[in-house]
């Protein structure tokens, strides 16, 4: 009988790029999340897609001298294909380019308008463009730097529609605080209570016109729907929301949980209950925000080119074994690092050594000892209640932490049944048994025994190692069936004697781990530069992220006013320790400019030096101190130089 439904999501991808084993973290969790509930009884609705839309992408694809479509098209085919290979068993593939989505959009656009929670006004402020986000100046890091992504943002000033979303601020507290499981895991849920919501919401932009790749507002075409309101309406568009056909809708909705990176959670935990509520439909029950995988000390990017993809590690040691490593290795709410050592070493410990040996030489034993047929287990002994109870208490356990979303601890249960199984052999010496003709009855009980658990634990296994638990099941000489099912792995005794078994291939071939951290370094080096196009090593080192910016004309670069300027005096920030206030001579004049330079250039090192100023920036406030231009300089895998010229030039010379 069905316990009812559970719709799960993972954020819609940005097709800007190749996805990489941190993407993949997400989804892998949230499959698992799906086959565990669709094999405990569960009617699952598992939504991913792509988020197609926004200024990036346009000018990526301009970049390429692609239509925005055309380019998205070859991504999203990509993507599909890693899911393909991957198994990830979604049932809905949602795109914000699909037609519907796009109706849909339209319509709870046109209904928060009508209600008065969508108005027109005039946006002037900073911009990140590789995040699609606008931020106030208190909310930015360092005076210029986006608080996401830490690049810079960009003063922007355009007309745009704007959602009210600070008329939801009490509501938003209020539902906090009676609805905890909203915002998970808890460090996350006080950071958005503590930071965003009681310092207070501004209204959020949710138009643009600087850019037309997106969904035209219905009433105002001049206007396409910016990201949040597009984005952010798949959850429910997917399930027929805004169509003639709601029936999905619900019946699914709301959503059980919305499984992300923990970046994005400020959108899903605020922004998209205040849109929730202003459409008056329920909130989801849950939003989890898991932490990224990092490379040594850095979250994986592409200028540090220090990213791992999925596919050389399936192709190499298997899905299961990248599965497993991703679940197991770290906890699913904090960041965790990868390392290749680490999942060679798993790879070993767990899966080869106690997996894949277990099974191995379980059969074997089965093989020898009673020509390949499981007997039955009539004599009971030492250590059989103790197997017993550990291996069908297990499944409770793993339920309860998969229900939290604490994957590892749901493995680490199975692997305690494991290690159990395998010092039961120890214990019970079957090939000492074998010796003695009078021991025939316990040598066949310690059989049945070794059998059925490991039954029970390829039931366990399930839905996180599909292929994995196929393979034990072909061994044992059992299916898919009402002796495999959840329940079953509860209880003992259920593998029938007189099954034969049949010996098959190692499951995970024991690896020379330093050989293989070797190999594996240089099979991600090469599949890194491949999909990438570089041919010389040394490009790897000097590869640098390129964000595709509009074209522009002489005309509108003479707008500019580069002038040499000299540092007359420099000191810190009394509010910010990553900004240095500078007096600069330029002309006749001093200017007072504000830059996040302190964390490179000591102020006493400053003094003297020649720099270029853009001097016809509009005068802005950095944490309460102004500043009148922009000096110019480099960044790059955390070194920053600034600009200067070769030679000596008087201060105030227009630079051209």
């Amino acid at each position: 009988m069905s316990k009812g439904t559970y719709y799960l999501t993972t954020p819609i991808y940005y097709p800007s790029a190749k996805l990489h084993i941190g993407h993949t973290y997400t989804t892998v969790a949230a499959d698992a999340l799906a086959r565990f509930k669709r094999f405990t009884g569960y009617d699952v609705q598992f939504l991913t897609g792509t988020d197609e839309h926004g200024e990036k992408i346009q000018k990526a694809a301009e970049g390429k001298g692609m239509s925005p479509k055309a380019y998205v098209d070859e991504i999203v085919d990509d993507i599909k294909k890693i899911w393909k290979s991957m198994d990830i068993s979604y049932d809905t593939f949602i795109r914000t380019t699909d037609e519907q989505h796009v109706k849909s959009v339209q319509g709870i656009f046109q209904k928060l308008y009508d209600k008065g929670d969508i108005y027109k006004s005039e946006y002037e402020g900073w911009y990140c463009t590789p995040c699609e986000s606008f931020w106030t100046e208190t909310q930015l890091k360092d005076g210029n730097l986006c608080p996401d992504c830490n690049r810079p943002a960009e003063l922007a000033k355009e007309e745009a529609y704007f959602f009210r979303l600070s008329k939801y601020q009490d509501r938003l507290i209020k539902y906090f605080e009676e609805h905890p499981e909203i915002c998970l895991p808890e460090s996350r849920k006080n950071e958005m209570i503590n930071n965003f919501l009681k310092p207070g919401l501004e209204d959020l932009a949710v138009s643009r016109t600087s850019f037309d790749w997106g969904i035209p507002v219905p009433f105002d075409e001049k206007h396409v729907i910016y990201v949040w309101i597009d984005a952010l309406s798949n959850y429910i568009t997917a399930l027929g929301y805004g169509s003639d056909n709601k029936e999905r809708y619900e019946k699914y909705w709301p959503a059980n949980v919305h499984i992300m990176a923990k970046e994005i959670i400020r959108f899903h935990t605020i922004i998209w209950p205040a849109m929730l509520m202003a459409l008056e439909e329920p909130l989801p029950q849950m939003v989890y925000g898991h932490g990224w995988i990092m490379f040594g000390d850095d979250k994986m990017s592409k200028s540090k080119g220090n990213i791992v993809y999925p596919e050389p590690l399936i192709e190499r040691y298997g899905l299961d074994a990248l599965k497993y490593f991703l679940l197991r290795e770290f906890t699913f709410g904090y960041d965790g690092t990868y390392t290749n050592r680490a999942f060679v070493s798993r790879f070993n410990a767990d899966l080869s050594n106690d997996l894949g040996n277990l099974v191995s030489r379980s059969i074997t034993m089965i093989e020898k000892y009673n020509d390949g047929i499981i007997p039955e287990g009539n004599m009971a002994g030492e250590f059989d209640e103790d197997l017993k109870q550990v291996a069908t208490s297990a499944a409770e356990k793993v339920e309860k932490a998969i229900d939290g979303l604490q994957f590892h601890e749901g493995l680490e249960e199975i692997w305690k049944v494991i290690r159990r199984v395998n010092k039961y052999i120890d214990e019970t010496t079957p090939w000492i048994l074998a010796k003695d003709e009078a021991s025939k009855p316990r040598l066949d009980t310690v059989l049945y025994n070794l059998a059925d658990s490991i039954r029970i634990i390829s039931v366990l296994l399930k839905p996180f190692m599909e292929a994995t638990t196929k393979k034990i099941w072909l061994q044992l000489g059992i299916g898919e069936g009402q002796d495999t099912s959840w329940e079953a792995a509860s209880q003992f005794g259920k593998t029938p004697a007189g099954t034969k078994v049949v010996k098959g291939e190692v499951l995970f071939p024991r690896l020379d781990i330093e050989k293989e951290i070797e190999e594996l370094e240089n099979i991600n080096k090469a599949y890194f530069q491949k999909i990438n196009g570089i041919k010389e090593e040394k490009e790897v080192e000097e590869m640098v992220e390129i964000e595709a910016k509009e074209e522009i004309t002489i005309d509108d670069f003479s707008k500019l006013e580069l002038r040499a300027a000299k540092v007359l005096k420099a000191e810190k920030h009394p509010k910010a320790d990553r900004l240095l206030v500078l007096q600069l001579q330029v002309g006749n004049e001093t200017r007072q400019v504000v830059s996040g330079i302190a964390e490179h250039y000591k102020p006493k090192d400053m003094i003297g030096k020649s720099v270029i100023l853009v001097a016809n920036l509009k005068p802005v406030k950095l944490r309460g101190v102004e500043s009148r231009g922009m000096i110019l300089a480099g960044s790059h895998d955390g070194l920053l130089s600034l600009a200067t010229l070769d030679k000596d030039m008087p201060a105030g010379t227009l630079i051209s």
